[in-house]
């Protein structure tokens, strides 16, 4: 998928009494990946989904499930994930587990190994491990809840980690999660992002496939 920008809607914003149905949609809307948020309400303040849910949503789509583990301790859940039926896993730096360990675990079961990184947490903490990953998650708002504003100073960022990858030739995609929206998904990709997980812009849109198609539109280098 190097060189391809890709679209992500996140499901915390899809109507989860009619998940299935919302996960179709996007598909057949143009979408390229199924991003999962898991939070255990002690890493981050909210409760989402476990295992179970991700199952569910692999029954319902043939696109690549990415699965962002917001939690405490995720090496004890990666196998569970896996099993369910997760493609793509990120962890969070921030937690203070064995990184290397976790990952080589991700790696080892045949899954994209990611890393997430909170928005004042300094990209240095990842720089050891950049070599060995698939992508590295920006967060682009405070993790815990959809429908927050994008915070500007992650732009730098963005741009900071590009040059760091594109300096030692590596295929790690960047993936920005948080207030994105059609309006400035342009500049962001721009920015050197690859992967754009959207969720109230395209699950709160009237038209999925519109919303879809004018945020890859915008992407296109």
């Amino acid at each position: 998928m190097i060189g391809k920008k890709l679209i992500a809607p996140s499901i915390l914003s899809a109507d989860f009494g009619m998940l299935a149905s919302e996960i179709k949609a996007v598909q057949k809307a143009g979408a390229d990946v199924i991003h999962v948020d898991v939070m255990d309400g002690h890493f981050v303040p909210n409760i989402t989904i476990g295992p179970l849910v991700v199952s569910a949503v692999r029954k319902a789509t043939t696109l690549p499930i990415d699965v962002h583990l917001m939690i405490e301790n995720p090496q004890n859940y990666i196998e569970a994930f896996a099993k369910a039926g997760a493609n793509w896993i990120s962890v969070h730096v921030e937690e203070g587990y064995h990184l290397d360990r976790t990952l080589s675990l991700i790696r080892g079961l045949g899954i994209k190994a990611g890393v997430a990184l909170n928005p004042a947490t300094p990209l240095e903490s990842l720089r050891e491990v950049l070599p060995g990953l698939d992508f590295v998650l920006l967060m682009t708002v405070n993790p815990g809840f959809g429908g927050q504003k994008f915070i500007p100073y992650c732009r730098d960022k963005i741009r900071r980690l590009r040059r760091w990858i594109d300096e030692a030739k590596l295929g790690t995609l960047i993936q920005i999660d948080g207030g994105v929206k059609e309006s400035h998904i342009g500049d962001l990709s721009k920015d050197g992002a690859d992967i754009f997980v959207a969720g109230s812009a395209v699950f709160e849109s009237a038209n999925y496939r519109q919303a879809i198609s004018k945020m890859k539109k915008a992407i296109q280098p």
